[in-house]
């Protein structure tokens, strides 16, 4: 059975990875190179750039009594990075993100974990309401070094479409 791409699609600016976005199909996988290692450091100065204080992320010892036994890192600056993982391959000549949604946190990552990410093609379709636009929606895999899945999310993009 033939891959047929969804939609043609433009690369802005000529950046990204990807060599030409008719590469997008359902079904398409990515197992993105990019991997990072999150500090406690890291997890501390998102919490303060957030305003988050909760003592679960930046406090030892109340961490330490909590079912985890030690502090556990931002969910939001797990999606962050995740999504920052995937740009060179997803997103880089995307006009925008249109949105995430089901963004799930199924195990906790904690300070010095390694986070790597795949990624799906979900659909893609022409837009309905702008003309020579398409819109890509993808489903990303966020596992630690142990293969364990620690989040997931879907995601949407609008692309120029290519006449």
């Amino acid at each position: 059975m033939g891959r047929k791409p969804c939609i043609v699609f433009k690369k802005i600016g000529g950046i990204g990875l990807v060599s030409s976005y008719n590469d997008f199909y359902e079904g398409k996988t990515f197992e993105h190179v990019l991997t990072k290692t999150i500090t406690q450091s890291e997890n501390h100065s998102f919490c303060l750039a957030t305003m988050n204080n909760h003592r679960l992320h930046l406090d030892h010892e109340y961490a330490s009594s909590t079912q985890f036994g030690r502090p556990v890192i931002v969910g939001t600056l797990v999606l962050s990075i995740a999504v920052g993982i995937t740009v060179d391959d997803i997103s880089s000549g995307c006009l925008a993100n249109l949105g995430y949604d089901e963004v799930l946190h199924h195990n906790p990552v904690f300070p010095g974990d390694t986070i790597r990410c795949n990624t799906i093609v979900l659909n893609c379709r022409k837009s309905l309401s702008k003309e020579k636009r398409g819109i890509v929606s993808v489903k990303t895999k966020v596992l630690n070094q142990k293969d364990e899945l620690v989040l997931s999310f879907k995601r949407s993009m609008i692309f120029e479409v290519e006449l």
